[in-house]
C-alpha cells in the first residue's frame, strides 16, 4: 500500500497538484485509502488521473463545501481564511469551470441550485472522510490528541484534572484547542469535542460527561424587576443571550417553566461562554448558564433569575465513530468519561 501510495504521490508531484494546495492533495490520498483492494486502487488512479487532467482545482471544491455548509460568503471566511471577496472569487471560477451556477444569491447570503446541490451531494463526504483518516494517521503517528472545548470549560472543569491524566500517560501529548462550534470539529483536527447542550446532535457519537443543568441568570437588578413586575413579563423586556443562532436552548427553557416563548427581536448570540458570562454582569441580558459559574454567583455579580431549569443539559463528549480506532484518542476519552 505504501509503495503504491508513494508511487501516487509522485505522479501527483509531476501534476503540480501539490502546490496547488493541502485540501487537494489530501483529496487525492483519502480518495486512494478508501479502498483496500488493488484492482480499486488502480481504478482509483486511473480515475484521478483523468480527472486531473480536465479540472484541476480542487481547492474550489473546498470552498464551495465550507460555503454551502455556511449559507454565506461572510460566515465562511473564518473556515476558509479567505476574505468575503475572494471566496465569492473562488465559487465564480468554479462555476466558469463546471458551467453551472451552484449558488443562487439571495439577500441574506446563498442557497444551493439543483446543481449545486448535486454536486454537495457528491462531493461532501469525501471531504469530511478525507480530513478525518488525515486526521486520524496524524494524532495515531504522533501520539497526539487534539480535544476541542470552550475555554471556559477548560479553566473552569478540565484543567484542574488533567495533571492526574498527563502523570499517569506520559506517552500521550494533549492538545487543547478553542473550539464554540461542531463544524470545527473536522475542519480543525478534532479528536475529540466536549460540548454543553442536551447533546442531541446528528452525525456522530455523544456520551454524556456529566449532567449541568441550566437556569436563567442576570444581575442583582434584574432580579429586582422580576420579582416586581413577574418574570414572564421581565423577561419579554429584556434580551436573551443565545449560544448560538440555531440554539433551542431558550426555547427548550420557557417549554419547562410553562410560557410561552417569544419570537422577539431582541436576542444576541455570544458563542463564547466566557464573553456571554460577562455580557450578563454587564447588564447586556439574560442568559442560561450552569453550576460552573458558582464563582460570580458566591460573589454576587450575577443571580439565579428562576429555580426552574433545564434538567436534561450538560456537557458532552462528541466524536466521530472512527475516532476510537485511535488507542491514545480512546484512552483519553475512557479517563474522561470517568471523571464523574
Amino acid at each position: 500500500m505504501l509503495t503504491l501510495v508513494e508511487s501516487l504521490f509522485k505522479y501527483f508531484c509531476r501534476l503540480n497538484i501539490v502546490n496547488r494546495g493541502r485540501n487537494t492533495l489530501l483529496l487525492c490520498v483519502s480518495a486512494i485509502m478508501a479502498t483496500d483492494k488493488s484492482n480499486d486502487l488502480i481504478v482509483t488512479f486511473k480515475f484521478f488521473k483523468l480527472i486531473f487532467m480536465h479540472f484541476q482545482n480542487f481547492d474550489d471544491l473546498r470552498v464551495f463545501n465550507v460555503v454551502a455548509r455556511h449559507g454565506s460568503f461572510a460566515s465562511a471566511t473564518k473556515d476558509l481564511n479567505l476574505t468575503k471577496g475572494a471566496i465569492s472569487y473562488r465559487i465564480r471560477m468554479l462555476e466558469e469551470t463546471l458551467g453551472f451556477l451552484v449558488f443562487r444569491r439571495v439577500p441574506r447570503g446563498v442557497v444551493l441550485t439543483t446543481e449545486g446541490q448535486n454536486l454537495l451531494d457528491a462531493t461532501e463526504q469525501s471531504f469530511l472522510e478525507m480530513e478525518r483518516r488525515i486526521n486520524a494517521l496524524r494524532s495515531e503517528e504522533s501520539g497526539t490528541v487534539t480535544v476541542g472545548l470552550s475555554t471556559y470549560l477548560a479553566s473552569r472543569w478540565l484543567s484542574p484534572r488533567l495533571m492526574d491524566f498527563i502523570q499517569s500517560h506520559t506517552d500521550i501529548r494533549l492538545r487543547i484547542q478553542p473550539m464554540l462550534d461542531l463544524l470545527d470539529l473536522d475542519g480543525e483536527g478534532i479528536d475529540l469535542a466536549i460540548r454543553w447542550g442536551d447533546g442531541l446532535w446528528d452525525d456522530m457519537i455523544v456520551e454524556q460527561l456529566f449532567s449541568c443543568p441550566a437556569f436563567p441568570t442576570g444581575t442583582p437588578e434584574v432580579l429586582s424587576t422580576v420579582q416586581a413586575i413577574g418574570l414572564e413579563r421581565a423577561f419579554a423586556s429584556l434580551s436573551l443571550l443565545h449560544d448560538r443562532e440555531s440554539s433551542h436552548a431558550w426555547a427548550d427553557w420557557y417549554r419547562a417553566a410553562g410560557i410561552e416563548y417569544p419570537e422577539q427581536s431582541n436576542v444576541l448570540t455570544i458563542p463564547d461562554p466566557n464573553v456571554r458570562v460577562q455580557a450578563v454582569a454587564d447588564g447586556q441580558g439574560i442568559a442560561l448558564n450552569d453550576d460552573l459559574m458558582i464563582q460570580e454567583l458566591v460573589d454576587g455579580r450575577l443571580v439565579r433569575l428562576s429555580d426552574i431549569r433545564l434538567e436534561n443539559y450538560g456537557y458532552f463528549l462528541a466524536y466521530r465513530p472512527e475516532a476510537m480506532s485511535n488507542r491514545s484518542v480512546a484512552n483519553f476519552a475512557k479517563w474522561l468519561l470517568n471523571q464523574n
